[in-house]
């Protein structure tokens, strides 16, 4: 068998609709729209970038319209994929979150990290984390 490098990997988190997540990852937390692809009257696909990290939105319909073997069961719970992301400034993602409900309020780890949950507009937890520094303090 022969072994083949990973280059990259890209979520697509299927959603009922693109445009409410927008505000969360564009407005406050600074990620660019690259590549948007109309379905209908509504957004069908986004690829979003920042800082070398890419993640897809794709609706639901455009799925079906597109592949729709590989469309999850109408009762898949979007709560079953959370996204991790390491972060360098997690005090300004706290101030870029402020108003939304935490579902992991901010705590130290046991693996040495810093870190904050919300859930985004699609329904999916998002986990924001520093690693604290060696002697730091963290915030619990």
């Amino acid at each position: 068998m022969t072994a083949s490098a990973v280059r990259k990997l890209t979520p697509v988190l299927i959603v009922d609709a693109i445009e409410p997540v927008l505000p969360f990852w564009v407005e406050r937390l600074g990620w660019a729209k690259v590549a948007e692809v109309p379905h209908g009257d509504a957004l069908g696909f986004v690829i979003l970038v920042k800082d070398g990290v890419e993640l897809m939105y794709q609706s639901r319909a455009s799925v079906a319209d597109d592949a729709p073997a590989s469309l999850p069961p109408a009762d898949a719970h979007a709560g079953l994929t959370a996204l991790f992301f390491e972060v360098s400034d997690l005090d300004a993602i706290v101030a870029a979150l402020d108003g939304m409900e935490y579902v992991v309020p901010r705590r130290r780890t046991f693996y040495g990290m810093d870190e904050v949950g919300v859930r985004e507009p699609g329904g999916r937890v998002v986990m924001f984390a520093q690693p604290v520094e060696e002697g730091g303090d963290g915030k619990d």
